[in-house]
């Protein structure tokens, strides 16, 4: 795993698209139970190497129910992004995750997590990579009952998502709980 690990840390693969160069963030841990796939870091993530260090994380450690100390123990949560570089600013937001990096190095990162019990799946990004199937990501996170054991589909966290939680209210009030309860459980 370091290996890998140092291997990720120097990729250069999408270099000439990456507008503060590559700074790959992503972690974890033989070990690691639960893996965190979200979209790609952030301009404050990108400065701090700290992977969920801003608003978005602090709202995904509070859905998780876990503290900071528990998010990053490598041994409870491996992080990894679908893009683990900063993509660059988009019109709203960032630009969508660099398309290089989840055929890259994935499975080779999920194949040396063989204790993983479940892989929280954040954004649509993530989510139609991994499921494959022509749900929108309001539909998915409604019928997460169906992806478990392996995977929990969640909205991203970020501020910028605020409109969709407003119109899904339903996702705090009854879903949360429930990814509350399947972390308490994992960990």
């Amino acid at each position: 795993m370091k290996e890998l690990l140092r291997n990720i840390s120097q990729c250069k693969i999408c270099k000439e698209h990456l507008p503060l160069g590559p700074r790959p963030i992503v972690t974890a841990h033989p070990n690691s139970k639960i893996v965190i796939i979200g979209q790609a870091p952030g301009t404050k993530v990108h400065q701090s190497g700290i992977p969920w260090d801003d608003q978005s994380g602090k709202k995904l450690r509070q859905w998780l129910n876990v503290t900071d100390e528990q998010f990053y123990n490598y041994e409870h949560f491996a992080i990894i992004p679908m893009g683990f570089c900063y993509p660059g600013k988009a019109k709203t937001g960032d630009l969508p995750p660099r398309p290089e990096c989840a055929p890259q190095w994935h499975t080779e990162l999920l194949d040396k997590i063989p204790k993983v019990e479940l892989i929280i799946l954040i954004g649509a990004y993530a989510q139609n990579y991994y499921l494959k199937d022509k749900k929108t990501l309001t539909e998915r996170v409604g019928d997460y009952k169906s992806y478990l054991p392996k995977y929990f589909p969640i909205p991203h966290p970020s501020p910028t998502n605020r409109f969709w939680r407003a119109k899904n209210p339903w996702f705090e009030d009854l879903v949360v709980c429930q990814l509350q309860r399947e972390v308490k459980r994992i960990l």
